[in-house]
């Protein structure tokens, strides 16, 4: 009778492995694409907000590790075996977060872009609400690999157990192009073109649109 009982369990075992893996390995839900999509025309208007109402060549300090570029990522998926795009996307949440934390802190009450940054972060709470909802909580208690589970506790570290090393100075505008460019390249599933198939990862198709909106209007 224990044999039975055992066989069962490892079928029920099976069973609900068998049910987890497609979502682990899902492309985004779709369900996420409408908040990125509404946290994305918030995004679209961050050269207004995030560089003419700042002084020229205002910085402010980040954790080496939320200046999160197209770079990061790639080298991530070259150098950690077999990593899932569910561990990037979580960690693109985790890093965003302090992002725009640390934006609020530096504007005083008044400032022109406070109202803007702040819809931002609710926009942002609500993508990473339904992110959470549209995963089983076993997805969330998964041991991150150990190059990832390094930059999480470097950015979950009490700021005053930082060494200063790890410190770095950079534009809101700049912080927020980053935000922009992975949040696209991450989640590509709800961004994908009726036109010509594009490559958010690649630096490349990012230049180019900047060069396509530098230039002068005939």
């Amino acid at each position: 009778m224990l044999q039975i009982y055992k066989y069962i369990l490892d079928i029920c075992t099976t069973l609900c492995l068998f049910l987890i893996a497609p979502v682990l390995m899902a492309p985004t839900l779709a369900n996420m694409c409408r908040p990125l999509k509404t946290l994305n025309d918030s995004l679209s208007h961050r050269r207004r907000y995030m560089k003419h109402n700042f002084p020229i060549n205002y910085t402010i300090r980040v954790h080496h590790k939320e200046i999160f570029k197209l770079s990061n990522i790639s080298k991530m998926r070259l150098n950690v075996e077999e990593l899932d795009d569910l561990v990037l996307q979580r960690l693109w949440f985790q890093v965003n977060q302090g992002v725009l934390k640390k934006i609020i802190r530096v504007m005083p009450e008044r400032h022109p872009s406070r109202p803007y940054t702040a819809e931002l972060e609710r926009r942002f709470r609500d993508a990473e609400g339904v992110f959470v909802e549209s995963h089983p909580a076993e997805v969330f208690q998964q041991e991150l690999p150990d190059t990832i589970q390094d930059i999480w506790d470097g950015l979950t570290e009490e700021p005053d157990r930082v060494p200063d090393s790890s410190w770095r100075f950079a534009s809101p505008k700049s912080l927020l192009d980053n935000f922009c460019h992975t949040m696209f390249c991450l989640f590509s599933e709800c961004f994908a073109s009726t036109e010509a198939p594009q490559d958010y990862c690649d630096v490349s198709h990012w230049r180019k649109g900047r060069k396509k909106d530098l230039q002068p209007e005939s």
